[in-house]
């Protein structure tokens, strides 16, 4: 529509309900999937969206975001089209990030430099399609100055969410926004659901900055400096706030089931159960789209290799049944199910894994089991240890265990029988 587009993704985020995921990391960061990192569902529909100028908002444990998206996220600097990270500058103050909103204002001066008329701003750490260009048209042709896409979501679920009340008298707008509320009344056709923020913004770029110079200029005591608890409030008072219904966005080659598919990944839990999601005979979730595909940054690797057939030992086979298997990885004799195996990953032989997620290089020795667990990047499990079968004995190792009983190892823990030693780096060089 001959709109020129700047794309904002707010990736600070701390994740404190994902620790010990986030423990060494930002939740922007966390692997998902295999091969993806959180970031790469985003920054994948505002490529595929068309909007190729893109400024990340980075701030907690930034590092190993900021190296992924260096090393992967690279478009033509010739047709004037980036990724770029933006660190927390203290540009206006000696303050860090205070806020969502606070962090774009900070960055004003990048608005003022690309001149955009439209910026869309979208959150860094949830996972589904989304084609933001449909957005930005709806928002267009509605004339609001700001408009905030939502999704059903459960009522119980209403206090980690924004939640939003359509406008019936005036198609397309909001009424009523409250910023994650202890209670929520649920919707007229279904009082079990509320419209729930997915956190992703559209808005003019003179009323965006109005209201962001508005919120810097108010006292302490007045605002959060947060975009859904300050600034979209802000717009719904002014009734130049739009609502764009996210069931309406169509993806090519989308399924019935993955349509309107939307996932925050707030806990362990839901991290653990979208995962396992993908490895379902049918997934809500399809990876295979590739007419809306995901990006990521594994190139190099070789390929997956599956050792020892059993000829000489039955119980040496090695399998993957009804799992994730990434470039890099090697199951040598051992055994895995249900499982999501990211890059690097060694499973030696005799090893059971069931039902669990193991992220990039870890190393599994002989007669080793786990199930039901999370292990986090370069932990080694040394020979017949078992993880996910005793609570208390998992409780003692110190292992976080989430409220559905899913076992989180923590980045570079190395696990012996008798004790276990944490973040230690020496085993890589043997």
């Amino acid at each position: 529509m001959n709109k020129k587009v700047l794309a904002i993704v707010l990736a600070g985020g701390e994740g404190k309900r994902l620790m010990p995921l986030t423990k060494q990391r930002a939740k922007p960061a966390v692997p998902f999937g295999g091969t993806y990192r959180l970031i790469d569902f985003p920054l994948s529909n505002l490529v595929n969206s068309g909007y190729l100028q893109i400024i990340v908002l980075t701030q907690y444990k930034s590092h190993s975001l900021d190296r992924h998206i260096s090393k992967t996220w690279r478009m033509s600097q010739l047709l004037g089209n980036y990724v770029s990270t933006i660190p927390a500058q203290q540009r206006v103050s000696k303050d860090w990030y205070l806020g969502s909103a606070d962090a774009i204002y900070q960055c004003l001066n990048i608005i003022e430099d690309e001149r955009p008329d439209i910026v869309v701003v979208v959150g860094a750490d949830n996972v589904y399609r989304m084609d933001f260009s449909q957005m930005v048209t709806s928002h267009v042709e509605s004339g609001a100055e700001f408009t905030v896409a939502g999704i059903r979501q459960p009522i119980e679920t209403a206090s980690e969410f924004g939640v939003i009340e359509v406008d019936r008298a005036k198609a397309g707008y909001i009424k009523n926004f409250l910023e994650k509320p202890d209670s929520a009344q649920g919707l007229p056709d279904n009082p079990n659901q509320v419209l729930a923020s997915m956190g992703n913004y559209v808005a003019n770029v003179p009323a965006l900055v109005e209201a962001l110079n508005r919120d810097h200029r108010l006292p302490k005591t007045e605002t959060t400096h947060d975009m859904g608890g300050d600034i979209v409030p802000y717009f719904v008072e002014k009734g130049e706030c739009g609502f764009y219904d996210f069931t309406t966005n169509k993806i090519p080659e989308s399924t019935e089931k993955d349509q309107n598919y939307w996932q925050d990944l707030g806990t362990i839990d839901a991290y653990y159960e979208s995962n396992m999601d993908l490895i379902s005979s049918h997934p809500v979730f399809n990876l295979y789209n590739a007419s809306w595909p995901l990006h990521t940054g594994y190139i190099g690797l070789p390929p997956a290799k599956f050792v020892h057939d059993g000829s000489f030992d039955e119980k040496r086979v090695g399998t993957a049944i009804n799992s994730i298997i990434s470039p890099g990885v090697i199951i040598s004799g051992g055994k895995v199910s249900d499982s999501v195996l990211s890059p690097g990953v060694r499973i030696n032989s005799y090893v059971d894994i069931n039902k669990s997620i193991l992220l990039d290089n870890v190393i599994i020795k002989r007669h080793a089991k786990i199930k039901n667990a999370i292990l986090d990047k370069y932990v080694l499990v040394d020979e017949g240890v078992e993880i996910g079968y005793n609570r208390e004995e998992d409780l003692a190792r110190g292992f976080t265990i989430s409220k559905n009983g899913i076992v989180v190892v923590p980045k570079s823990t190395i696990i012996h029988k008798d004790r276990v030693i944490d973040a230690d780096y020496s085993f890589f060089s043997k």
